[in-house]
């Protein structure tokens, strides 16, 4: 009976079906030929090792999920292959299986996020003296090495610039300015790049032919795109978009799980605002929230868009070679021919300071209806460049459309010809500021504390305070000031001087620097002379008795009733 129950337990267990692994860890590369889009780094470590010509230590920085890690594994079984160093292990050696398996007893692999002190790389500088047990060499991988301590780097610094002939050190980290210098002096540095879109689409096609599911190609784009270059990340997405729909991956599903908007539906809703349709671009919006569409990824397809419009316009060759839908790269070109550079740049200016609104507002979809609303308002409306051209030619200044569709319309004010002009408010100051002559423009300046008071007077309280504390008068002249500059003093600080004053005065003014000593600052001047006036207070008998009378206190400042 004990045999029998026996029997039937050992049926159970092998009737267990296996433990599911991620497809992140299922298709981990285990050779360099296996690494997507790191070819510069293959290349050098290929050449490296068929040449005998190892480092003692490798930097491998990246961001997440470009393979830093697994780059790292791949050198210590490159070296450690029975039939090595070679650039193909074999994978079927006890070497290269138990480095696999995470148990090789002379590859020695630590988190230094976790382990960070210096005890536990002083653990480190005792076994580096020892030879290796089974394999040719003993390797130590450390990853996310930026987190040790000043004084674990500092343990670390001798024996990774002479370490014995059987230790190789490879380290990873996602932020390679946190390592000192003197670490990085003593490796050979790898940056590993982002992994192209494409490559990544190419690569997930191949593994959902291996995993027998259908998808389709429009799903396969956006979940490479949405992996922005880290194959750990496309992968987990693909994992995600598997478990919803096991049969076929389909489009739509990875939009709502996503929460992604359909490009075709971004570009209505772009267009409907630079045509200025209120109406349609917040019915737009409204259906969006209501289909689950989040606020922010709406923000990035249009800022997506708004730049590859941009890049179309201005390199047509350029974008051709972006995979893109026929029918989304014909619109987009279309589109893009009835938009000048400024109005694309502008409204690539407006959307991207709105990601932080959104990110930050308490209703994230008020935010951007707001945002739209913006630009509804200058979607179509004249540059300050062609605002002052045509200023300048005399015409009247278009407001365009800037204005939405049943909106009421900005201020008027009268054109050159006597014409009515509508424009908006930011015109309208232009138009100000063009029309009207300066009041100061024949201001007179018979000294050089009258020309710092010009300053003052034209609230350029910047300029004045420089002025002050770092210019030496050494001669005044009418049309010509001579001065020396104090150390720190603005580099442009001259030509603004001679700007300001010519523009105020109306003629025009040089400044000169001499090597002379020249007058004290004024500041310096005003110091003294509230040190004096401070003195003869101090001195005055009835202060000096009352500082008697209080012992520490003092005067802090003095003020002239009159």
């Amino acid at each position: 009976m004990a045999k029998k129950a026996a029997s039937e337990t050992q049926t159970v267990a092998s009737e267990k079906p296996a433990e599911y692994r991620v497809l992140a860890r299922k298709y981990r590369p285990q050779n360099f030929t296996e690494l997507k889009g790191q070819e510069a780094l293959v290349r050098t470590l290929t050449n490296a090792i068929q040449s005998g010509r190892l480092a003692h230590a490798y930097m491998l920085t990246g961001v997440r999920g470009v393979g830093k890690t697994t780059t790292a594994r791949i050198i210590a079984r490159a070296l450690n292959c029975e039939k090595g160093p070679t650039i193909t292990p074999c994978g079927v050696c006890e070497q290269c299986r138990s480095i696999s398996e995470d148990r090789h007893v002379d590859v020695l692999e630590m988190d230094a996020a976790s382990r960070n002190g210096v005890d536990e790389i002083r653990e480190i500088i005792d076994s580096v003296q020892y030879a290796p047990v089974s394999g040719r060499y003993k390797i130590f991988i450390l990853d996310e090495v930026h987190m040790l301590s000043k004084p674990a780097f500092n343990a670390l610094l001798k024996t990774l610039e002479e370490p014995p002939e059987h230790v190789k050190f490879v380290f990873a980290t996602t932020e390679i300015r946190k390592v000192p210098v003197t670490v990085l002096s003593r490796c050979q540095r790898f940056d590993l790049r982002r992994i192209g879109t494409d490559v990544l689409e190419k690569y997930f096609i191949e593994l959902m032919v291996k995993e027998k599911v259908e998808a389709e190609q429009g799903a396969v784009a956006l979940i490479a795109r949405a992996a922005d270059g880290s194959a750990r990340d496309g992968l987990s997405l693909l994992d995600q978009a598997i478990s919803r729909e096991p049969k076929k991956v389909t489009e739509l599903q990875v939009r709502e799980m996503l929460g992604l908007v359909d490009r075709s539906v971004t570009l209505d809703l772009f267009e409907a605002i630079m045509k200025g349709s209120s109406t349609e671009s917040m019915a737009m919006l409204d259906s969006l929230y209501k289909g689950g569409a989040d606020a922010l990824m709406v923000l990035q397809d249009l800022l997506d868009l708004t730049h590859y419009l941009t890049k179309v316009r201005v390199a047509p060759e350029v974008a051709k070679g972006l995979a893109l839908p026929e029918a989304e790269r014909v619109r987009g070109a279309a589109l893009s021919q009835s938009l000048s550079i400024p109005t694309l740049t502008r409204a690539w200016q407006m959307l991207l300071k709105g990601v932080p609104e959104i990110q930050h507002a308490f209703n994230p979809q008020l935010a951007l209806e707001m945002l739209v609303i913006r630009l509804l308002y200058v979607a179509d409306q004249p540059t300050p460049g062609d605002v002052l051209k045509q200023l300048k030619d005399g015409s009247a200044v278009s407001a365009g459309g800037g204005v939405p569709s049943g909106a009421p319309r900005g201020t008027t004010i009268m054109s050159r010809d006597g014409s009515a002009v509508g424009m908006s408010r930011s015109s309208t100051a232009v138009a100000t500021a063009l029309s009207e002559p300066s009041e100061s423009a024949s201001a007179c300046v018979n000294s050089f504390s009258a020309a710092v008071a010009l300053f003052g007077e034209h609230r350029e309280a910047i300029l004045k305070s420089q002025i002050m504390n770092f210019v030496h008068l050494v001669k005044f002249e009418q049309g010509h000031l001579s001065v020396r500059l104090k150390e720190g003093a603005p580099h442009n600080l001259i030509g603004q001087m001679s700007d300001k004053l010519s523009q105020w005065t109306g003629q025009r003014w040089m400044v000169s620097t001499s090597r002379e000593a020249g007058e004290p600052t004024l500041a310096e001047v005003q110091q003294g002379q509230q040190q004096s006036v401070m003195n003869e207070i101090k001195a005055h008998p009835v202060v000096s008795e009352v500082l008697k009378a209080f012992p520490g206190s003092k005067i802090v400042d003095v003020r002239d009733r009159k």
